[in-house]
């Protein structure tokens, strides 16, 4: 399980999608939101749209692994898909915020948390601003988040700083091959050997 998370307009979309492409053995963990669709974004594929009382029902029924408010709107993400994509054996993508990230983490320690970092603030607001997604005021609030969004930096496995998605894409290639090279996720293999 491959969690991404870190400031928006960083290019955590960007790298995931390009992940996606390459090997169909990874897989993307849609998540749900209260959120209205932004332009181009389709029901069941970005996100699960939806209103605030069926969202609230799922928490209340258990059906969300991770859930949070960020920037006014809930997240979270379903916990029947996510658990019947890695009962396949597929590699899964989910690119959540800090909270949710946390969330999985304790459920799931062998989470590997990735935080992606642009290459500058200057660089960030360029982001924001050209992707034209959000106002102006969204786009302050979103940068005065920055500073707490980083000092979480430190609860995740890895940092990638996103300056050309080509070269992230490279450091979240290598991040995938040493994980699964790790003792413990081969512990069982090594026991079976009769070591």
């Amino acid at each position: 399980m491959l969690v991404f998370s870190g400031p928006s307009g960083v290019g955590k979309g960007s790298i995931c999608r390009a992940l996606l492409k390459e090997d169909p053995a990874i897989r993307l963990s849609v998540s749900a939101t209260t959120r209205l669709p932004r332009n181009g974004e389709v029901h069941g594929a970005d996100y699960y749209f939806l209103d605030d009382e069926t969202f609230r029902k799922m928490i209340l029924g258990n059906e969300l692994l991770e859930w949070a408010e960020v920037y006014g709107h809930l997240y979270g993400t379903p916990r029947l898909s996510l658990q019947e994509t890695l009962d396949q054996g597929d590699d899964v993508i989910l690119e959540i915020d800090i909270q949710g990230a946390l969330q999985v983490k304790r459920q799931f320690p062998l989470a590997v948390l990735i935080f992606v970092l642009p290459p500058s603030r200057l660089a960030l607001e360029s982001r924001l601003t050209t992707r034209g997604t959000d106002t102006l005021e969204e786009i302050e609030k979103r940068l005065g988040n920055i500073k707490c969004e980083l000092e979480m930096a430190c609860h995740y496995d890895y940092i990638v700083v996103n300056d050309e998605v080509a070269r992230a894409l490279n450091t979240v290639r290598a991040i995938i091959i040493a994980e699964k090279a790790r003792y413990r996720r081969n512990r069982c293999w090594i026991e079976g050997l009769g070591c």
